[in-house]
């Protein structure tokens, strides 16, 4: 019996979530022996034209991580989605678009004009910028065209299911796998991760006070932060009320605050307006002069509250930017 056929593939993101898989140790090598790994790029080398070639759906399962900002990312985003039984979005990137979508806040030119010309680190004084073609001696080079906004994969193509997390844990790399090749699969469109806030995990829950009182708002670096102690209870903020648990509260475990990307859980229209909107209800005074310099303490509210989940937010890109590349004004 012909074994599972399995793709890994990877957007605009770090790379982390490569490693993860990886990171499952001696448990990788049981997945190998169950399934045909038919495309990893970053570890096999595999071309393009053998996907193409294959039949449509003849892929079983393809974890793709990273956003959809450039043209060759979402051509391989639909050829995927139409070679594969299952299309699914792994990592905080490709389930809302992570840190990549951060760069909504800003038009592609802006972006392009500081890289290429303005960085402080930057020697450009012909101002030169990649380009489109290229053409010599006969021969011509191309690279990808960016789109004016990063998108979450299933703001592009049809998605079956996703893996939260920047990056998922092995351990839920290895529970979805296994649900996979077991064929013990939850509805479609699920979240394979708990669905329950990350409070209810958090080593510190029992330190959280029932009624909060913000004077002021500080950030990691700015105290020692009590290792036992409720992060908000000590003016720091934390994403844990408002995100999905599964990852094992690593980051509190290291005395660090939760930023959110394992994304909402299903109660949870937005993310980042979510937190937002019971930070602020909490903030002590009623006077507008101190609760603007309570707020003072969070310099960066998008970065803050969608670090992971702009893309997707209610927010989602700033009104005057163009739309994207195809689509109509309104609609990116």
């Amino acid at each position: 019996m012909a074994k599972p056929k399995v793709a890994f593939y990877w957007c605009a993101s770090c790379g982390g979530c490569e490693e993860t898989v990886v990171d499952m140790a001696e448990d990788i090598l049981g997945v190998v022996e169950k399934v045909d790994i038919v495309l990893w790029p970053v570890a096999m080398d595999f071309k393009y034209k053998d996907i193409r070639a294959m039949a449509d759906q003849s892929i079983t399962a393809t974890l793709l991580n990273g956003a959809i900002r450039s043209t060759e990312q979402e051509e391989m985003a639909r050829l995927l989605r139409r070679k594969s039984r299952f299309l699914i979005a792994y990592g905080s990137c490709a389930v809302s678009g992570g840190i990549p979508g951060l760069a909504n806040q800003f038009a592609l030119e802006q972006i392009l004009q500081f890289n290429y010309e303005q960085a402080p680190t930057l020697v450009n004084e012909s101002k030169t910028r990649p380009q489109l073609r290229f053409r010599e001696d006969g021969r011509e080079v191309t690279l990808p065209a960016l789109h004016q906004v990063v998108r979450s994969l299933d703001q592009v193509v049809e998605v079956d299911y996703y893996v939260p997390g920047c990056p998922p844990t092995p351990k839920i790399t290895k529970a979805a796998l296994g649900a996979l090749l077991e064929g013990k699969l939850p509805p479609k469109g699920s979240v394979l991760a708990p669905d329950v806030a990350l409070c209810d995990e958090c080593p510190r829950k029992q330190s959280r006070p029932a009624d909060l009182s913000f004077s002021q708002f500080k950030r990691p670096h700015q105290l020692l932060a009590d290792p036992e102690l409720c992060f908000l209870a000590q003016g720091v903020v934390c994403m844990g009320p408002a995100t999905r648990s599964g990852c094992g509260s690593q980051c509190a475990a290291g005395n660090m605050p939760c930023t959110g990307c394992f994304g909402p859980t299903s109660r949870v229209h937005d993310q980042g307006l979510k937190i937002l909107s019971a930070l602020c209800a909490n903030i002590a005074s009623r006077e507008e002069s101190e609760i603007d310099q309570v707020l003072e303490g969070i310099p960066d509210p998008v970065g803050t509250f969608h670090r992971y989940g702009l893309a997707k937010s209610l927010l989602r890109r700033r009104v005057d930017l163009p739309a994207p590349d195809g689509a109509k004004a309104g609609q990116g």
